[in-house]
This record gives structure tokens, sequence and C-alpha cells, in this order.
């Protein structure tokens, strides 16, 4: 219960950051990858590291990495088909064998239908989560997020001995 309500938190606390809802969007655009494709493969360690290496938002990854893991998991027939597709096509034959014989791309797992297909999937999704994301947190901001801001019982809240304590006491 305690780790969700640290989620809720992390997930407001981006929200309204002083980072550009473009880092934000860039963050759960990444933070995408880890939801829809299968998490333990060397793609999602490269794009943990992006995460934590680029000026984007690891708290929209985090919040994007939330979101997309129901989807992942609902489009996982049709990450499946499109993996099947590619890895029997006989013009991509070549390229299959000669990534099974390179020193590192066999970790990647893109032999397994299912990861293949959602990493595709996640490359062609990515710009369009990016522009939706920025348009979603630029509008929340501007409207619910001010509106929040404006709101007596935020004000209230801000205002209370109680919450300057935990202020203190916050990580």
């Amino acid at each position: 219960m305690l780790g969700l309500l640290k989620l809720i938190q992390s997930i407001i606390k981006t929200l309204h950051s002083a980072g550009t809802p473009g880092q934000v969007a860039a963050g759960m655009a990444l933070g995408s990858a880890l939801g829809l494709t299968p998490l333990m493969n060397v793609h999602n360690l490269v794009v943990f590291s992006l995460l934590v290496l680029l000026n984007v938002s690891f708290g929209g990854g985090m919040l994007g990495w939330m979101l997309f893991v129901p989807i992942g998991f609902l489009l996982d027939p049709l990450f499946h088909s499109i993996g099947l597709r590619l890895l029997e096509a006989p013009s991509l034959r070549p390229l299959w064998t000669s990534w099974t014989n390179t020193p590192v791309l066999p970790y990647t797992n893109f032999n397994n239908t299912v990861v293949l297909g959602s990493f595709v999937g996640w490359v062609l999704l990515a710009v369009p989560i990016f522009f939706a994301a920025r348009y979603g947190v630029a509008r929340y901001r501007a409207t619910v997020g001010e509106r929040v801001r404006q709101s007596r019982l935020y004000k209230a809240v801000t205002a209370s001995q109680v919450y300057n304590i935990y202020r203190l006491f916050r990580p």
C-alpha cells in the first residue's frame, strides 16, 4: 500500500515538476518501451540506461512504464503475429542468421516472436506516444494542474505546519 502511495506521489510530482513537457514526454516514450516489451531483455537495459543518462524525466519514464504494461499484455497476440511474420519472411532470413551469429545480438531475444513484435511495435509507436504525452502534460499543467494549485484545499495543506514538517523529512 505504501509503495502505491509513493508511486502516485511520484506521478503527481512528475506532472507538476519543473521539467519541460518535452522532457516528461520523452521519458514516457522511453518508459513505454519497458511496458510494451517483455522486461528481461538487453534492449530494455539500454532503454533504462537512456532514461538515467539522458536529460529526460525519470518519473515520466516510470509513468510510461506503468501506463503501458497493461497495454503491452493486451497487445501480446498482435505482437506475436508481427514477430512471427518478420521471423518467417524469406527476405529477412539472412539478417536473422547474421544476427544469431553476432556475439551480443542473440541476447536481445529477437528470435522470440513477442519480443521482436513488441519492439517493432514500440519503435512505430514511440513518436506518437511522445507527441501525445507532450500535449497531454502541457494541457494538464495549463488546466487541471493550475486549478489544483489554486484550490483552497491545496493552499491549506501546503500552508499547514504538518506539511512543512513532512517536507523536512522527505528525501
